[in-house]
């Protein structure tokens, strides 16, 4: 028997652990983060991924590392969860709020990237379990991370 699933499902409970600490860290300590996400569109179709710890689609994003600026960690962070590469410069800003989320104050950027192909993504089934396009009108039938959610209703309003 292979041991590539035993070792994914391995990585997904410590992924679970590590966010329900970090939660309760959150609660405690009520700090300030800050992330950065990028909206891959092509055409009508947004890339969403699904992460193995919470219960929300999302965007490729995460964490800034230190001396990183918002366009970097976006596109390290969807490189390293799709295998999608790209310079910083070709993401634009979108959204860049400040909101209370699971205990802390959550600075998310938003950063848009238009692709005239769509992309060949893979979920490493460890952090991302799923990653897709889907449509606008599909998307925001899931249960989105809020920011997103107000991003793609945004992007629906300005072309109308």
């Amino acid at each position: 028997m292979p041991l590539t699933p035993l070792v994914d499902a391995t990585y997904r409970t410590a992924y679970r652990v590590a966010y329900r600490l970090m939660k309760t860290y959150w609660k405690v300590r009520q700090p300030t983060t800050h992330g950065a996400l990028v909206a891959v569109w092509h055409g009508r179709r947004i890339l969403l991924v699904k992460n193995s710890y919470v219960p929300y689609w999302s965007l490729p994003g995460g964490y800034l590392h230190r001396g990183e600026t918002g366009a970097q960690a976006a596109a390290r962070e969807l490189a390293e969860e799709v295998g999608v590469k790209v310079d910083p410069s070709q993401l634009r800003p979108s959204v860049d709020i400040r909101h209370p989320w699971e205990g802390k104050q959550d600075h998310v950027e938003i950063f848009e990237l238009e692709l005239d192909h769509e992309p060949t993504v893979m979920a490493d089934r460890r952090e991302v379990v799923e990653a897709g396009f889907y449509f606008e009108e599909r998307a925001l039938e899931l249960n989105l991370f809020p920011p997103i959610r107000a991003h793609i209703e945004e992007r629906r309003r300005h072309r109308s």
